[in-house]
């Protein structure tokens, strides 16, 4: 029995308008993940910071919700 592979689908071109937006997308998810690497790379080089130098997880969360509040309205 011979396998073949399907033929790929048609692609449906984007305006340049929703290119544009894609790519920015890419561009914030790039980024997000370079900084993750970075911390990565810098726990594996130097080991796990110190437990007396983070931030208790309940002033982060409260830190983070007063950054969304503070945000314009967006329609989705």
């Amino acid at each position: 029995m011979s396998q073949q592979l399907a033929p790929a689908p048609a692609r449906q071109p984007l305006d340049e308008h929703a290119a544009e937006s894609v790519r920015a997308y890419a561009a914030d998810q790039r980024a997000r993940v370079d900084v993750l690497a970075s911390v990565l790379e810098d726990i594996a080089a130097n080991g796990y910071p110190a437990p007396e130098s983070g931030v208790p997880w309940e002033t982060a969360c409260d830190a983070h919700l007063a950054r969304l509040a503070d945000e314009q309205p967006r329609v989705a």
